[in-house]
């Protein structure tokens, strides 16, 4: 299992990375996007013209030199001019994606800039958006035009009207998460825009929210690491993996923790990006301190004061699949009475609202005496279970089954299973 430090590769090999995880997500298709990194030198490698992005390689890679010079087997990217006149409008911005994402697409189609501002950290990351007036692909116009939004200090992301978004970063993984968290907002917007009323955050709740986290956790330093607890990490691992393949989590969130004995635990760490965690990034809590030179999961003091309530629970998924954000944002009852497994396996969910979690910690780990999951509206969901595997089937189930209710709306009214079938349910399955 190794760890991608996108940032310490060559610029080919972080593009190929970059736009292989950009293609596998759905994100682009085999002949849309482009995306680019200039150097110190000052040269810009980018991705080819006409090339698979399916099936694109290191070795296809371009490089346009300072002097304008072509090296490499094929020609560059046709929208070359406008990274160029980016990169020329912004020197400070070292990496550039363009892609056509369906969420994003459908903002630049609608003329309208996202409100990032449904979930806390997603304006933080996304920062204000520029918005470009159409131009035609790969003109020295359309460069001009976008150049000209980015000039604007404040912008790392512009929507390309009637064509798709591009987006700035320090380095590519700054763009990289920039670009997959703009796409969860609009997914989430659009998907909540079906059910209900789209619910935005103020500055004040984003403020106490960003504010009432631990700022400094005890570390501990004598740490030890039996057998027992690094197959938990290798789990943890294989799981958010897995949950990143799925669309179950970002790189920029997704909580997961695992107890390993009384109410320790072990959590996954801040400001690691999700798909590359690795088993020593996870930290070991013991008693409430951290393992030492680790900084751990926001979320660390709502998770162990859920295990201290709660000793059937061991383990914890706090996440944000847009689909259950959609009820998350637009506050609409996510009901599972929909189909017999999901009320099996996920019974009764409840909302809370987003201000709860900086005030009322001790009745949220509460809940989970009788709820399996609990959504925080404008925030996240909290999925608990006795084992890990067991804990993300239930995500799995509770995201699929959001899904459906999202397509059920365009459909008809929702027609959930009565309380005669639910009792029935309560019996054949021994549901309490």
């Amino acid at each position: 299992m190794k760890q991608l430090d996108v940032n310490l590769m060559h610029p080919k090999e972080q593009i190929n990375v970059i736009i292989g995880r950009i293609y596998r997500s759905g994100m682009t298709t085999t002949s849309g996007g482009n995306i680019s990194i200039k150097d110190g030198n000052g040269d810009i490698w980018i991705t080819p013209s006409a090339v698979d992005k399916g099936s694109l390689t290191v070795k296809d890679i371009v490089c346009v030199k300072k002097d304008g010079t072509v090296i490499g087997l094929h020609k560059p990217s046709s929208e070359f001019p406008f990274h160029k006149a980016i990169f020329e409008a912004r020197p400070e911005l070292t990496a550039i994606i363009h892609a056509h994402p369906p969420g994003l697409v459908a903002f630049s189609i609608a003329r309208v800039v996202p409100d990032t501002s449904i979930v806390p950290q997603a304006r933080k990351i996304c920062g204000e958006i520029g918005f470009a007036p159409y131009g035609c692909p790969g003109s020295e116009d359309l460069g001009k035009k976008i150049a000209n939004e980015f000039k604007n200090k404040k912008y790392k992301a512009v929507i390309m009207e009637n064509h798709g978004v591009v987006l700035g970063g320090t380095d590519m993984m700054d763009a990289y998460q920039r670009f997959e968290t703009l796409e969860f907002c609009c997914r989430t917007i659009v998907n909540a825009g079906h059910i209900g009323k789209i619910n935005t955050l103020t500055d004040e709740q984003i403020s106490k929210y960003l504010n009432h986290f631990p700022k400094n956790i005890t570390p501990f330093m004598d740490v030890e690491y039996p057998s027992d607890e690094r197959e938990i990490r290798t789990d943890m691992v294989n799981i958010i993996r897995r949950a990143c393949d799925q669309g179950l989590m970002i790189s920029t969130y997704g909580t997961v923790s695992v107890r390993w004995k009384d109410d320790d635990f072990l959590i996954t760490p801040r400001d690691v990006a999700r798909w590359d965690i690795l088993p020593k990034n996870i930290v070991q809590v013991k008693n409430g301190m951290a393992e030492a030179g680790k900084e751990p999961s926001r979320s660390i003091a709502l998770h162990h004061r859920i295990y201290q309530l709660n000793p059937h629970i061991n383990s914890i998924i706090t996440t944000q699949p847009t689909n259950l954000m959609a009820h998350a944002v637009s506050h609409q009852k996510f009901d599972v009475r929909t189909i017999p497994e999901s009320w099996i396996f996920l019974q009764d969910v409840p909302s809370i609202p987003f201000e709860i979690l900086y005030t009322e910690t001790e009745d949220i780990a509460q809940m989970f005496d009788k709820n399996r999951v609990v959504i925080v509206e404008n925030d996240s969901v909290i999925v608990t279970g006795n084992k890990l595997i067991n804990t993300f089937d239930y995500l799995e189930v509770a995201e699929f089954s959001a899904n459906s209710l999202v397509m059920a709306s365009s459909i008809g009214p929702l027609q959930p299973m009565g309380d005669k079938e639910i009792d029935e349910l309560r019996v054949a399955f021994n549901v309490k």
